[in-house]
């Protein structure tokens, strides 16, 4: 499936989202573009707006343009772990491997589908509810919308930087207390699956610190303060800090020095990134008062620590 992809200049900073697309993208109409924003075919730096948000220089669209012809929004029969359920929203723990919604490359067998099928009413909003997203091979904590109020409050708390992440991560190397790692990120022309650090791309912001050393290897702790791309991939490995199993940004799928030889299969052949989103914050909708979510670990990453744990 083809997707369109502009880059907001200072020409458009600061403009609604609907109208900016209908400038940079003028083989479509603004009621095709509006509708596109509604359904979810048009993403801003991988998320879900409204067409009356306004959009920064530097952030990226992403349009979609043939996906209602292309892929299934239907309902699908796929087991969901749901973690809290009140009235306007639900905590689902996404488990690795569980892609967010059809789009390019996978028509069907996604979360949106399952969320169509568990919670009919879904079907009403944007994207089945979903508001913001993880990685296919990241697991734990998102949010989903079941009403539009709820929907637009937490968008809001996105933009506004006041929903807190904390994702765990098993790396190849030591890291040594805490740091924050303060690197702008934007799309790599050479490769269009990947991210990069750069001077001129979206500030991104993430802050380390160590749970446990293994030997060559760390357990470590990342709140992000933005919620770039990969953003947590890409800086650890710009750090030297590769994920385990990441096939991306760990390619030659590095060891440590002195790993042994039982363990290190174990490593080479982990089949997704250890990375998982544990911990997930924001304020109430209905009280005002902060909420916090925090979900174990998988147990494909409860394995790979006790592996570690032997070094």
């Amino acid at each position: 499936m083809t997707q369109l992809i502009q880059t907001i200049s200072i020409d458009f900073h600061n403009s609604r989202l609907d109208q900016a697309a209908t400038s940079l993208f003028a083989d479509y109409s603004r009621s095709q573009i509006q509708r596109w924003i509604e359904s979810g075919n048009l993403l801003v730096n991988g998320e879900v707006l409204r067409a009356k948000d306004k959009i920064q220089e530097g952030d990226e669209l992403i349009l979609e343009p043939l996906l209602e012809n292309r892929v299934s929004w239907e309902a699908e029969d796929i087991a969901l772990t749901v973690h809290h359920e009140e009235e306007n929203f639900l905590v689902i723990n996404k488990p690795p491997g569980l892609v967010m919604h059809p789009g390019a490359g996978c028509n069907n067998g996604t979360l949106a589908n399952a969320l169509a099928f568990h919670y009919p009413q879904l079907t009403k909003l944007p994207r089945c509810g979903i508001v913001h997203r993880l990685d296919k091979d990241t697991s734990g904590l998102l949010v989903i919308a079941k009403t539009e109020k709820f929907r637009s409050f937490f968008v809001d708390k996105l933009q506004n930087r006041e929903v807190f992440k904390q994702y765990e991560a098993l790396v190849v190397g030591q890291v040594i207390g805490s740091f924050s790692i303060d690197l702008a990120i934007e799309r790599d022309p050479r490769n269009r699956i990947k991210m990069r650090t750069t001077d001129f791309g979206r500030d991104a912001l993430s802050h380390v610190s160590l749970i446990k050393f293994y030997n060559g290897y760390s357990h470590i702790a990342v709140e992000i303060e933005t919620g770039r791309t990969h953003q947590i991939r890409v800086h650890l490995s710009h750090h030297r800090l590769p994920i385990i199993g990441d096939r991306v940004y760990n390619p030659r799928n590095l060891i440590a020095k002195d790993t042994n030889k039982e363990v290190m299969p174990l490593i080479q052949h982990f089949p997704r990134q250890a990375l998982h989103a544990s911990i997930i914050g924001f304020q109430s909708i209905d009280t005002g008062e902060q909420v916090r979510f925090e979900c174990p670990h998988p147990e494909d990453m409860k394995s790979l620590i006790s592996s570690l744990a032997t070094l």
